[in-house]
Order: C-alpha cells, then sequence, then structure tokens
C-alpha cells in the first residue's frame, strides 16, 4: 500500500523541465549579460585608473626592488599598446568576477532542490572572496618577498631591467595559480557534502595533501623557494579550514527530510 505522506515528498522539479532550444536561447542571455558586464567594467577601469595607471599599480612590487630611475622595458614593437590593454581586460574579469558567477548561478538554478539553492549562493561567494584573497596575498605579500629574493642574486655588473610584457605573464600566471589554489576549502566541501569522501578520509589524507601542495607549488609558481612556500603553505592551512567547514556545511546543506530524519533520531 502507498505511504500518503509520499505526495508530500514529489520531486520539486517535476514539471519544471524545459526544451532545449529554452536552455540554449537561456545560456545565450547569460553570456549577454556577462559580455554586458565585462564590457562595463573595462569602460569603468579605462576611465579610472586607466591602462596606464593599472600597470602602475602591478609594477610596484618589482620596481620597489629596482633603482630608483630604473624602469621597465618594452622589448616588442606593439607592446606599449597591447600589454596595456591586456592588463586592463584581466583586471576587467576580475572585478565582474562576483558578477560572472552570479549569471552562471542563475543559469543552473532552475536545476538545483530548494536546499542546494540554500548553499549554492553561499559557496559563489565564498569561492570569489577567496579567489580575489589568492590574488591580493599575490600582490601585496608574494611578489614583493619574491623579487626580493631573486635581487639578492643579481650580479653587481648586470642591470635588472625586466620587460613589461613577460613580466605581466608572470604575475598573471601566479594571479592564476593562487586563484585557483584558494578555492581548497570548497573542493573539500563539496566532496564531503557529495559523500565522495568522509571527514575522516580527509583527515587521514592530510600528511599526502602536504606533499601534493608543495608539488603544486612546484609545478605552478616561478622556481624560486619564497614562491613555492608562499603558495603550498597556505593550501595547506587551507585544506583544515576545509576539514572544519565541511562538518558544518555538510548539515547546512542537507535536504529537509534529511534534516528532519536526524532530528527524530536525536
Amino acid at each position: 500500500m502507498a505511504d500518503p505522506t509520499d505526495k508530500n515528498k514529489e520531486d520539486e522539479l517535476a514539471g519544471t523541465e524545459q526544451p532545449f532550444v529554452q536552455h540554449l536561447m537561456e545560456l545565450r542571455d547569460r553570456l549577454l549579460y556577462c559580455v554586458y558586464g565585462l564590457v562595463v567594467a573595462g569602460v569603468l577601469l579605462a576611465i579610472w585608473p586607466g591602462p596606464a595607471g593599472l600597470i602602475d599599480m602591478i609594477a610596484v612590487p618589482i620596481r620597489a626592488h629596482m633603482p630608483p630611475d630604473a624602469k621597465l622595458i618594452a622589448i616588442g614593437v606593439f607592446s606599449p599598446f597591447f600589454v596595456p590593454l591586456k592588463v586592463l581586460a584581466m583586471t576587467a574579469v576580475l572585478l565582474a568576477l562576483p558578477w560572472l558567477m552570479y549569471q552562471a548561478w542563475m543559469f543552473i538554478a532552475p536545476g538545483l532542490y530548494s536546499h542546494e539553492k540554500k548553499f549554492a549562493l553561499p559557496l559563489i561567494f565564498f569561492g570569489s572572496l577567496l579567489a580575489y584573497g589568492g590574488i591580493a596575498f599575490v600582490q601585496f605579500f608574494v611578489l614583493d618577498k619574491m623579487f626580493g629574493f631573486i635581487q639578492k642574486f643579481t650580479p653587481p655588473s648586470v642591470n635588472a631591467t625586466p620587460d613589461i610584457s613577460s613580466y605581466v605573464e608572470a604575475i598573471l600566471s601566479l594571479y592564476i595559480a593562487f586563484g585557483v589554489a584558494f578555492q581548497v576549502p570548497i573542493v573539500v566541501m563539496l566532496l564531503v557534502r557529495f559523500e565522495l569522501v568522509t571527514i575522516e578520509k580527509l583527515r587521514a589524507f592530510r600528511g599526502y595533501f602536504i606533499v601534493l601542495a608543495f608539488v603544486v607549488a612546484a609545478v605552478l609558481t616561478p622556481p624560486d623557494v619564497v614562491s613555492q612556500l608562499a603558495l603550498a603553505i597556505p593550501m595547506c592551512l587551507l585544506y583544515e579550514v576545509g576539514i572544519i567547514g565541511a562538518r558544518y556545511f555538510t548539515k547546512f546543506s542537507k535536504p529537509p527530510e534529511e534534516s528532519s530524519t536526524d532530528s527524530a533520531q536525536t
């Protein structure tokens, strides 16, 4: 005999299915909104501080370790034009990151249950915050220490005048590496939430993760000890943050029926 309470457990998504063409139209709209957000961010940055101002800002860490009158050089013929535009585009993406994440959320939200929607938005916010934190960590700490370490090995007969194009590529790779690596707590919490691993297994894997963190740091960062330690140590700390947060996150994001079952058992 059917349980009368089954009607209350009816799939929340029943009747919400959309045709494939409608999905494509929704994807098109969200991509257009992303483009609009990037354009607005780019225009605002072009007005202030401008491409030249952005170059001056990101050049602060390395110029602090160069002679007072020394400047970065542009070897390529078109570098003075394309490099500032590249920096402007990169900064526009960073500025519009929450908007881009929100558009991704709006696209997938119709396919999520109500309890899943509750933890999706906080994860997007927390992930964006971690990405900003990783980039800020690079800009205000890692670059200064890294260039200070490298300059100590520069012979007195050598005048270190880095090329602006290679400098921008180097710091861009560091921004991406740290921004992605700082997502470790998000990954850990999702692995536990979807029951791919348990908190006990994560704790047992702690020693292996430390080794993995140093291997990843050695691959993603320049071949200097400072930047490698600056990436590996925060990854290890964020792994512990993820383990702590996973316990609370799992309880917060449980489906209503599981939460009521747990309450009844206690």
